[in-house]
């Protein structure tokens, strides 16, 4: 487990236009560019809230997390929204629970209150994980997404961070 540097770029990529076009898992219909993570790589920092660790395994980044702004309004600065992403065959193994216990553990001592997670159901393994995190059950938003021609729901969880 590491920050991620511009480098993991292409393959950060890679591992999200999976979920873009295979699952539901993520809104975003269209594959994303590199450059267009780039922006989203300038919003997370080694130190403070807003993380983005990457796993590495034989010199391959095969999964990541994040912990960013859940908002935008100053208020919320001490409320993050955590997601966990995995390589296509590196499901299943136990990296997404190693990237969120090192996320965590970085996050110990930062002035947090709460961190926020979207599930889109169906899907017991990110639930199962979420879960086993210590976050519980906020509310589903019903039907708030289309994609694939049809409507999916979201469960919205929380944890205690302080």
């Amino acid at each position: 487990m590491r920050p991620a540097v511009p480098a993991d770029l292409p393959t950060l990529t890679d591992i999200y236009n999976h979920y873009v076009t295979h699952t539901p898992i993520t809104f975003d219909v269209v594959p994303v560019s590199v450059d267009n993570r780039a922006a989203w790589l300038s919003h997370y920092a080694d130190s403070g809230p807003h993380r983005l660790l990457v796993a590495v395994a034989d010199e391959v980044v095969v999964g990541y997390a994040t912990s960013g702004r859940f908002r935008d309004k100053p208020a919320y600065a001490t409320s993050i929204e955590t997601s966990v992403y995995c390589r296509r065959g590196f499901t299943g193994r136990g990296v997404g629970t190693r990237l969120y216990a090192a996320l965590f553990d970085a996050l110990r001592g930062e002035d947090l209150h709460r961190a926020y997670a979207g599930v889109t159901l169906p899907n017991d393994a990110s639930e199962a994980l979420h879960r086993r995190f210590g976050f519980t059950e906020l509310g589903v938003y019903h039907q708030v997404g289309r994609k694939f021609g049809r409507y999916w729901d979201v469960l919205w969880m929380e944890k205690a961070l302080s």
